[in-house]
């Protein structure tokens, strides 16, 4: 606080170290306090990447399970159709959401599907409880363009 005795700032109060030589007190505390900030922890501290089904990619490669709807949350009323997929990479199974009206009837079993996430950093999306990804492309073409009818899905 501020001392007459002083003139400014009194050394007594607690507070950052000011001063020509607190460079390297400052980095230290900056570093420790840092944990504190909640995005820091989780980008820093390396469970949420072991957590992460894609492990740290943008997209990946799996193999359809089942189809399944899932029901909306309130207040609105619907079957959201996914899929169940199990990634090629590491074998973990996840819910992808299929977007866009019918496109459930260009996905069988077994296809080869292209999951990314949705755009919320690993957060549910809308009212698609528990449901973090959606399916981009089937049999390596584009949902979109199956859907609009620019492209068909290769028969093998």
């Amino acid at each position: 606080g501020i001392n007459a005795e002083y003139g400014f700032f009194s050394p007594l109060s607690m507070g950052k170290p000011r001063g020509i030589r607190a460079a390297r007190q400052l980095k230290n505390r900056r570093r420790t306090q840092r944990w504190a900030d909640k995005q820091y922890k989780k980008s820093h501290f390396g469970t949420a990447l072991k957590a992460n089904p894609f492990g740290g990619a943008s997209h990946a490669k799996g193999i359809v399970l089942e189809k399944i709807g899932i029901e909306a949350k309130q207040p609105n009323s619907a079957i959201r159709k996914c899929v169940r997929v199990q990634l090629v990479k590491n074998g973990k199974k996840i819910a992808a959401f299929v977007p866009r009206d019918g496109c459930l009837n260009f996905i069988d079993e077994n296809d080869e599907v292209l999951v990314a996430g949705f755009g919320r950093k690993g957060r549910a999306k809308g009212d698609i409880p528990g449901v973090r990804f959606k399916v981009v492309k089937v049999s390596s073409v584009g949902l979109y363009a199956l859907w609009s009818g620019k492209k068909e899905k290769p028969r093998n």
